[in-house]
């Protein structure tokens, strides 16, 4: 039996016909069929595929680097004339 109480579960309606906004029960089964899960689980694999997609993975940092912290950084790493890396995934014949 589970602990959990009204606050902590939603009503979850399917909709008539599939849409950018919702499925209907028969292809939930069919994603959860195909996922070897129940209901349940492939709307919380959903769920939370869409978090990964769309909300930060990381926390938030202090924003901008101050001008005094790219100073310390700017003594610390050599200066010098800006090079550049060429690569090339294929081999180039001359002609």
């Amino acid at each position: 039996m589970s602990n959990r109480s009204a606050a902590d579960q939603i009503a979850f309606r399917y909709r008539t016909t599939d849409s950018a906004t919702g499925v209907t029960r028969h292809t939930a089964k069919r994603i959860a069929e195909r996922l070897g899960v129940d209901e349940t689980q492939a709307i919380h694999m959903a769920l939370y595929t869409l978090a990964v997609k769309l909300l930060p993975q990381y926390e938030a940092d202090e924003g901008a680097l101050t001008d005094e912290q790219l100073h310390q950084i700017r003594q610390r790493v050599p200066q010098g004339k800006k090079r550049s890396v060429r690569t090339s995934l294929f081999e180039v014949e001359s002609a």
